[in-house]
């Protein structure tokens, strides 16, 4: 029921489980109508966000809390109060944080429901099935709202929670908390202990890596006491400045159609909102997805004024993602452009978040928050949930703090159109050692905006990613990322000295740490045990705390089972990950995607065959004559 096969990307059939909402009878629920015949109402008082005499984002968790998922759970229904407690076994159809919708299999259980003057239900809430923090198992109270005979023949009860999930989530997790905590001050003083009583021990053997080794805890840490500190611009309801939302295709039928509809269904003015989508010259069926699904949205309602808000351009060659973003941002009609990728879907409100920090004349971009939308397929994307969470909340939002963000990632993320433009021709020429940067745009991007401007992160403008499910595509992207991060940090290192005091320093400690980090671990892992015949005790716990630390906020914050994966995930780095860093070092030149066949991956693939059938004709390819 909940899953859904990713066609897309998933070569090795390998299905990606996702959240599956119940369709709303309108495509564009949140969507304002100009003519004010049909309001995006909150179905609990008929208000919109403008009309809301309360806060902003009390009104946005109203409406959120009223999204249905449609779900096949098991369900047990307790009835009391008709002379002895009688128990029905049924199914659960779809569900919100307020109720749920059951499915009963006869007239006579539909009776004794409607006649009980107690209910309690108990049932499963499968992960993947709601967002996540709300997998638990549920046992409270509910009352009847309504009960009705289908056309089908089918006998349901609407049920509403005596406590909505959220609240019940809150008591139940509460509970442990404080064992959590404990735990974590147990092991953080035993490793104070522990580090005194080495200290001495390590400082001898070699003062450096050991000064290395408290840079790096103090960085890490720092990260997480100014991501507590962090808070996101909250909503001004009366600052709606023009927004152009741009998609980059290639390749992606199987997402592209869902992308559109999330970042047309905005709750925002429809005249200050257009969305622009630029086919990078696709070869499989992308381009008819895009029409047909702006053909479906123009007849959805006259009211929405689709025609003149929603366009799409087709590159006549694949000219990569920057010239597709590039082709957009030229014929952008608003003053904030913002780059949404196509495997990517925004939240109802995520414009309207993400647009607040400009309020601020000196913002030149922000970056919204990414969560992963099908973690719960493997472990892999388990361990990727945590990480993409710890990496936008915790390390964004730390730089953040000092209006220092230095990638505005690409799933989502907004500009000044102008800084865009004045920097278009440097972005898409930009070479390095040579070689034509064709991936880390958005760091790119985001090292022009720092130059002169602040750049910021607002937690609050939330979308949800498509991440690789196989460790094969994972490791090369995770490769790619790497190459552009080396490339685009020694590039911001020439003048990130300018930037505030606090800023400068962190940025170039955490330029160090992670270049740094192969040579620490083969040196605490296997010079010190085998040359100086020392176990590195401290070393692997403050690894042990470190990734501790990274499940503890996971779960602190978002009360998700997914918090153990932040320790995998740990392990995986220091296993797999870490030694990329090696090879990005003297490879970060290369221009090649390795997960899509760019111009560069072309010529890549072509320069190998040549390589191989002249190897088989016992030539050399780079022989001259």
């Amino acid at each position: 029921m909940f899953k859904r096969k990713n066609k897309g990307r998933s070569k090795n059939g390998i299905e990606d489980i996702l959240l599956v909402q119940k369709e709303d009878r309108r495509m564009l629920s949140y969507v304002p109508d100009k003519q004010n015949i049909r309001n995006n109402m909150d179905r609990r008082g008929g208000k919109t966000l403008e009309t809301y005499e309360g806060r902003a984002d009390d009104y946005i968790k109203t409406i959120q809390s009223g999204i249905r998922y449609q779900v096949e759970y098991d369900v047990k229904l307790i009835c009391k109060g008709t002379g002895r407690k009688k128990k029905i076994r049924c199914k659960g159809r779809d569900i919100s944080t307020t109720g749920i919708l059951l499915e009963l299999s006869s007239q006579a259980e539909m009776e004794l429901v409607q006649e009980a003057k107690r209910i309690r239900l108990d049932f499963e809430i499968i992960p993947g099935s709601m967002p996540e923090g709300y997998e638990m198992h549920v046992k409270q109270g509910a009352v009847l709202v309504r009960s009705i005979k289908s056309a089908d023949g089918r006998f349901l009860c609407g049920m509403e929670f005596e406590q909505t999930l959220a609240q019940y989530a809150t008591r139940r997790k509460d509970s442990y908390m404080l064992t959590i905590a404990s735990f974590i001050l147990f092991f953080i003083v035993g490793f104070i202990m522990m580090m005194r009583a080495e200290s001495i021990i390590y400082f001898k053997f070699n003062k450096w890596l050991y000064l290395y080794s408290i840079i790096a805890a103090a960085f890490l840490l720092s990260r997480y006491l100014f991501g507590a500190l962090y808070r996101p611009v909250p909503i001004d309801k009366n600052f709606t400045p023009g927004v152009t939302v741009i998609i980059p295709c290639f390749n992606e039928e199987e997402w592209i159609q869902r992308t559109i509809l999330s970042c047309v269904n905005q709750d925002y003015p429809i005249d200050k909102l257009e969305v622009i989508v630029v086919d990078d010259c696709s070869t499989d069926h992308s381009v008819e997805k895009i029409q047909e699904i702006i053909e479906k949205l123009k007849k959805e309602d006259e009211h929405y004024d689709i025609a003149n808000r929603v366009s799409y351009i087709v590159q006549p060659k694949n000219a990569g993602k920057r010239d597709a973003l590039c082709e957009g941002a030229k014929v952008a009609k608003h003053e904030l452009v913002v780059f949404v990728d196509s495997d990517s879907f925004l939240d109802p409100f995520a414009i309207r978040n993400l647009v607040q920090p400009f309020i601020d004349p000196k913002m030149g971009g922000v970056a919204g928050r990414t969560d992963v939308a099908n973690t719960y397929t493997n472990a892999l994307t388990k361990m990727q949930s945590v990480r993409y969470y710890i990496a936008f909340r915790v390390m964004k939002a730390a730089e953040a703090y000092f209006d220092g963000v230095t990638c505005l990632s690409g799933p989502l993320s907004c500009y000044r159109k102008q800084i865009i433009l004045d920097n278009m021709d440097a972005w898409l020429n930009q070479r390095f050692l040579g070689q034509k940067a064709t991936f880390g745009d958005d760091r790119a991007m985001t090292n022009f905006v720092l130059r002169h401007h602040r750049t910021g992160y607002q937690d609050t403008a939330i979308c949800s990613t498509i991440v690789p499910n196989s460790h094969k595509v994972f490791l090369k992207q995770q490769m790619r990322w790497k190459r552009s991060w080396l490339r685009e940090s020694i590039m911001a290192g020439r003048f990130m000295w300018r930037k505030e005091p606090f800023m400068a320093v962190f940025f170039y400690i955490g330029l160090i740490v992670p270049v740094a980090a192969p040579v620490v671990v083969l040196y605490n892992l296997f010079y010190v045990p085998i040359v100086q015949r020392v176990f590195p005790t401290t070393f692997l716990v403050g690894l042990f705390l470190m990734s501790f630390i990274m499940s503890i906020v996971q779960l602190l914050l978002r009360r998700s089972t997914t918090w153990v994966y932040g320790m995998l995930f740990c392990i995986y780095y220091e296993l797999v990950l870490l030694w990329q860093m090696p090879v990005a070092w003297v490879t970060f030149w290369k221009s090649t995607w390795g997960t899509r066949m760019t111009p560069e991956d072309v010529k890549e693939q072509e320069r190998k065959q040549q390589q191989r059938e002249m190897e088989m004709m016992g030539g050399d390819p780079d022989d001259e004559d």
